[in-house]
């Protein structure tokens, strides 16, 4: 799999525009699982708001259940919070964490960030194989 760089924009909380670069970063693998990112301006400092999603199309039924059999505890010890944003197609989770200004610091924490997240899903996909009669609504 190709490496992909992703961008880290500062956010303006009063117009919602993007105003500046604050740094780019490679990912190795499950870009898939990145639906947006993003940095704002906070008390002290700078905060990255990264959406996660899953890295597959999911049927209708499993949208309830993988929020149901989502532990978010392993991503909570990495990160500032752990949020389920309903809303979108599939499920999202916002995650907020400190921006650091060092490269290879950031570069490693979005690499924890996401294989927590896949291994969860992964633990999720397994968990609700068998569930859909209990989600499945006619």
């Amino acid at each position: 799999m190709e490496d992909t760089v992703i961008v880290i924009m500062l956010k303006d909380k009063e117009t919602g525009f993007l105003e500046k670069e604050l740094g780019s970063y490679t990912l190795s693998e499950e870009l898939g699982m990145v639906y947006n990112i993003y940095a704002e301006e906070v008390e002290d400092g700078k905060e990255v708001v990264l959406r996660l999603t899953c890295n597959k199309v999911i049927e209708d039924w499993e949208y309830d259940a993988i929020f149901d059999y989502y532990d978010t505890e392993p991503l909570a010890e990495v990160v500032d919070s752990v949020q389920e944003e309903d809303g979108h197609y599939n499920p999202v989770w916002v995650v907020r964490f400190p921006y650091s200004g060092v490269y290879d610091e950031m570069e490693n924490k979005f690499a924890d960030i996401i294989e927590i997240h896949k291994k969860e899903l992964l633990s999720v996909y397994d968990a609700i194989a068998d569930k859909k009669d209990d989600y499945f609504e006619e």
